[in-house]
């Protein structure tokens, strides 16, 4: 497990940046974290990393936002899912091995995960921006990511 510290959203960016420089094009990146972790910041940052500049934003309504950029990338929001007739609803299934699949509130749906999905559990500290980083599945590149 690789664990970074995040002092800004700006530092959460450049980690996800850093973290797509090392995918391949068709992982799921399944993220864990409380509501104002900085889930969708690091989605933001992979998805700059994968060349899409802007228009990054929560699914939180729309339940996924496709992006185009070196390789698609399909931003998946889950806290309102329930259970498997919301989420096949919502098209899941058939974006897997698509492109990237990143998906907030993976807890929601952790049954339902790639076996070897990439996790990042975010999990804040006392200071307000500052955020801690567990992730597994990247092991071999902690050097470059840390």
């Amino acid at each position: 497990m690789i664990k970074v510290v995040s002092a800004s959203p700006h530092q959460t960016e450049g980690l996800g940046a850093r973290i797509a420089s090392v995918l391949k094009g068709r992982e799921m990146i399944a993220l864990f974290g409380d509501l104002g972790a900085g889930k969708t910041a690091f989605t933001r940052g992979i998805c700059s990393g994968l060349g899409i500049s802007d228009g990054v934003c929560s699914p939180t309504f729309a339940i996924v936002n496709a992006y185009s950029g070196k390789v698609p990338v399909y931003h998946f929001d889950m806290y309102r899912i329930k259970d498997s007739d919301d989420l096949f609803a919502t098209g899941y299934y058939d974006y897997i091995g698509q492109g990237v699949i990143i998906i907030e509130w993976s807890e929601n749906i952790e049954s339902e995960l790639e076996p070897d999905c990439i996790r990042v559990r975010i999990g804040k500290t006392e200071k307000d921006n500052e955020r801690i980083f567990e992730i597994e599945g990247l092991d071999d590149y902690a050097d470059f990511i840390c």
